[in-house]
């Protein structure tokens, strides 16, 4: 009989109970049972003689029984869980499912090896791009210098032609007599004409010049009217001037009997409306026709009351001008005596009051949304004229709700202490004779500094314009300010608004703001150029009034 040590074949097989489960089994889902468990079998448990021994380090014997082999590979003969779980176990406990588990530190490193060829890729491929576009732009750059910069004869011949051109023009500004336009021609003939026959009137048939004024109040304000309307500065239309001239018309066609609006009309004229004529810097140009009817405006009613108080034979006087007698004739004291100082003053407070009122709710509450947006009056003007002067920073000082108030209260006593002299000038012919050429001449002292100022720095800026350009050319030749055909200090070539080039109001639309802003009318400080100032057009102000003798645009259509 064989031996069924020596017998693998004739072993006793281990049975496995199917439903039978104890605590002491171990599965690959369950912990491993250890020594220190010290569990075991029952006894009746037919794998009793079959239960594995306790592991040891070293091999044991086990007579007339097979080897086992745990089915969890980290199986060990260790006291604790933590031994069975070391990440570095020693060589002696490795086993063959741990050494195919690092089988995969290829796959990750070649899998980091791929990441970084990609990256690399596309660097190398960002770099020849950025390369790419920094050739392309540096050799458009260089096409584009050659193209611009031509040769050295074409830039002699350029350089001729542009100087030739420049001086031809130069010459032609103050020779050539087209530079004048017609309308000017006319403006001139007329103003110069306005005075003769207003002297000639004056001395020869005083009786007539009220009708002289007449005339030229329906001819001038219809224009005003219709210029200033177009150019959005119509809210100058209301300012005290423009009431007087129409109180003026009343007086002498409605109530010509009437003494108190006469006495008004006469305190406001000689008072407000003549020291304007100062205080705005109205002008005698003859060529500009908005200067001339602004100085008419506040000059001629002056020139009509001096003639029908003073110049007028008292019979016909009398008998014209009813009013005007009578209270000439009144003796002080009496009650129709009020060419008095309390008369006067009291008398012209009255349509004073009536005008500021009007002018306050109809033109600075009803319109005081389009005034915010730019439309500009006579208080924004002033206050942004006024506004480094002492009084201008004390009202501006003020909270906005009362800088309108307190320019309304100045603006009185202002009117206040002008019409202070005017009972003087009312009954001394020869004091009124004075104040009115006081004042005239002030006009034409500003006139004359307007026409050297706009005439003689225009040619002494543009020789000085023409002068910096020679030097350019000479230290850099390839650069060429201007365009080709455009004249030094022209227009054209140095961004100056051309006013009035294609009609009444134009030159304010192309400076790009806002039509009739007040940034655009000059300040009554303002130090600008004669140029720029001759952009702007000036309503009621007179020292802003629009220049007519505008900067010429030179070229086939210069006329």
């Amino acid at each position: 009989m064989a031996d069924p040590d020596k017998n693998p074949d004739n072993a006793i097989p281990i049975p496995i109970p199917a439903s039978t489960k104890w605590e002491g089994a171990s599965t690959d889902s369950e912990a491993v049972l250890t020594p220190e468990m010290g569990a075991t079998p029952p006894e009746d448990d037919p794998l009793r003689d079959h239960v594995l021994d306790t592991p040891t380090l070293g091999p044991t014997p086990v007579p007339n029984k097979s080897p086992r082999h745990s089915r969890n590979p980290s199986f060990s003969g260790s006291s604790s869980y933590q031994e069975d779980w070391d990440p570095f176990p020693p060589l002696e406990r490795l086993t063959v499912l741990d050494i195919l588990d690092n089988f995969a530190l290829s796959q990750q490193l070649e899998k980091l090896q791929k990441g970084i060829s990609a990256q690399t890729q596309k660097v190398r491929k960002s770099r020849q791009a950025l390369g790419n576009k920094g050739r392309l732009a540096r050799e458009r750059m260089v096409d584009e210098w050659r193209r611009r910069v031509p040769s050295a004869e074409e830039q002699l011949d350029r350089y001729r032609k542009r100087m030739r051109t420049s001086v031809e023009k130069l010459g032609s500004q103050w020779n050539d007599t087209k530079a004048i336009t017609l309308r000017e021609k006319i403006s001139f003939i007329c103003g110069v004409m306005n005075i003769f026959v207003s002297g000639y009137l004056i001395g020869g048939y005083p009786d007539w010049f009220h009708l002289w004024y007449t005339v030229q109040v329906v001819y001038f304000m219809p224009i005003r009217f219709v210029t200033y309307h177009r150019r959005g500065w119509h809210y100058f239309l209301a300012d005290l001037c423009y009431f007087v001239n129409f109180l003026l018309m009343l007086s002498i066609w409605v109530f010509p009997s009437s003494k108190r609006l006469f006495t008004a009309v006469y305190c406001l004229a000689f008072g407000n409306n003549a020291v304007a004529i100062i205080m705005w810097r109205n002008s005698l140009v003859f060529h500009s026709f908005d200067k001339v009817t602004s100085l008419f405006i506040h000059i001629m009613p002056c020139a009509t009351l001096h003639c029908i108080v003073h110049l007028l034979d008292p019979t016909y006087q009398q008998t014209r001008f009813p009013a005007i007698w009578t209270i000439k004739t009144s003796p002080a004291g009496s009650s129709t005596a009020y060419a008095n100082l309390l008369s006067m003053l009291t008398w012209s407070s009255i349509p004073y009051a009536f005008w500021q009122l009007s002018y306050y709710f109809f033109i600075t509450v009803r319109r005081r949304d389009k005034i915010a947006a730019g439309r500009p009056t006579s208080f924004t003007w002033l206050r942004q004229s006024y506004s480094k002067v002492w009084i201008g920073r004390v009202v501006l000082a003020l909270p906005s709700a009362l800088q309108e108030p307190a320019f309304m209260l100045i603006q009185y006593c202002y009117a206040v202490l002008t019409m202070l002299p005017c009972s003087l000038w009312f009954f001394s012919r020869h004091a009124s004779a004075v104040f009115l050429l006081a004042v005239f001449a002030w006009s034409v002292y500003n006139g004359s500094t307007y026409y050297i100022d706009v005439f003689g720095k225009r040619f002494q800026k543009e020789l000085e314009a023409m002068k910096a350009e020679v030097a350019k050319w000479h230290q850099s030749p390839d650069v060429w300010p201007h365009e080709e055909g455009t004249a030094p200090g022209s227009a054209a070539g140095s961004g100056v608004v051309t006013p009035g080039g294609g009609g009444e109001g134009k030159g304010v639309e192309e400076h790009g703001g806002v039509a009739g802003g007040v940034d655009l009318i000059p300040l009554l400080n303002d130090e600008r150029p004669a140029a720029v100032l001759a952009a702007a057009s000036g309503a009621e102000v007179d020292g802003g009034a629009r220049d007519v003798a505008r900067e010429r645009k030179f070229g086939a259509g210069a006329s």
